[in-house]
């Protein structure tokens, strides 16, 4: 045997060992690669109702608060993104100010949309967001009927997914795929809820508009039914005037009116979510029999957006004040006010 084919002989094993210590380490760098989003994913801890607003949002201030609740409501934010959502805002306004009645309303109708958020995200096995979902029900309404029920969904539907899991030996680039997925169909499920929203608002706005078209008509009505009533009155001074002056005075100071009952106009619930204020002014008869005839509004100004719904109710408020009997119908000015 020749010295050449000695040393060939003699690197034969040293390159077996080499070769398979490489395919060993990169065998091991693979396993590292698969299971590193599934630790990730066992690492992140699960919302709870105590940590579900996130520390940014609680840091806001109340006018802050209000204000990014409003803007993310109006903008079909209401349970998603983390951390910029409608329920994570009015959840951390309710903690600062437990009264708020507005933060209250706007959690009452959030609630259903968010459990039915929740529903969807167990049904595409979305557990990370059913379980963040089920943390903002959980702090707006611990004792709300479909949370339990969801809890043993969520775990119930985490147990099969382990075991699944397990059993296919997903890779990362498989696990990856599946993330994805979900996100997909989470953006899908929420712009589908979000476009109902939109549709039920675009109808509210117009049987808004009908009921604003129907209110004008019956307001151009009362007026003309005022200044009839007014041609009436004037007609019926004429006539005083030219009785006997000692006949016209007890008259004259039995128009004085003395009120017996003036209940205070109602505020419009989304006027008070948005912090909104205002002031109308109404003209009104008072009859013979202390009765409001007639009332119209004269001017109101504050927030433009409702200031057809501070008319409404300052007019309804008027038309059931109550006044002591009068020798002749009176007419008179008042401006009501809306403040929070």
């Amino acid at each position: 045997m020749t010295a050449n084919n000695k040393m060939r002989k003699g690197w034969v094993p040293v390159a077996l060992t080499v070769a398979v210590a490489c395919a060993l380490g990169a065998c091991k760098k693979d396993e590292q690669a698969a299971a590193g989003p599934q630790a990730a994913q066992r690492a992140a801890p699960a919302p709870t109702p105590e940590t579900v607003v996130s520390a940014s949002v609680s840091a806001m201030g109340v006018d802050q608060l209000r204000d990014a609740a409003n803007t993310a409501y109006n903008d079909n934010r209401l349970y998603a993104p983390p951390g910029n959502n409608a329920m994570e805002y009015y959840l951390a306004l309710r903690d600062k100010q437990p009264g708020d009645a507005g933060a209250s309303s706007a959690l009452s109708d959030l609630l259903p949309m968010t459990v039915i958020a929740t529903e969807q995200s167990i049904a595409r096995e979305d557990y990370e967001e059913a379980s963040r979902l089920l943390a903002l029900i959980g702090k707006a309404d611990p004792n709300h009927p479909a949370l339990e029920r969801l809890k043993a969904s969520v775990a119930s539907g985490e147990s099969k997914l382990k075991q699944q899991t397990e059993t296919q030996k997903l890779t990362a680039e498989e696990e990856a795929k599946r993330k994805a997925d979900q996100l997909k169909q989470r953006e899908e499920d929420q712009r589908k809820q979000q476009e109902q929203q939109r549709q039920q608002v675009a109808q509210q706005e117009q049987a808004q508009r009908e009921a604003a078209q129907r209110e004008a008509a019956q307001r151009e009505a009362a007026q003309r039914e005022a200044a009839q009533r007014e041609a009436a009155e004037r007609e019926a001074a004429q006539r005083q005037q030219a009785a006997p002056a000692a006949a016209a005075r007890p008259a004259a100071a039995s128009t004085e009116l003395r009120a017996i009952s003036q209940p205070g106009p109602k505020f419009p619930p989304a006027a008070q979510r948005a912090g909104a204020t205002g002031s109308v002014q109404v003209e009104f008869t008072v009859g013979t029999d202390g009765n409001i005839a007639s009332a119209r509004v004269v001017s109101s100004d504050g927030t433009r957006q409702f200031q057809r719904e501070f008319e409404r109710e300052a007019l309804n408020a008027v038309k059931r004040w109550r006044f002591q009997p009068i020798g002749q119908a009176t007419t008179s000015r008042r401006t009501i006010s809306f403040e929070q």
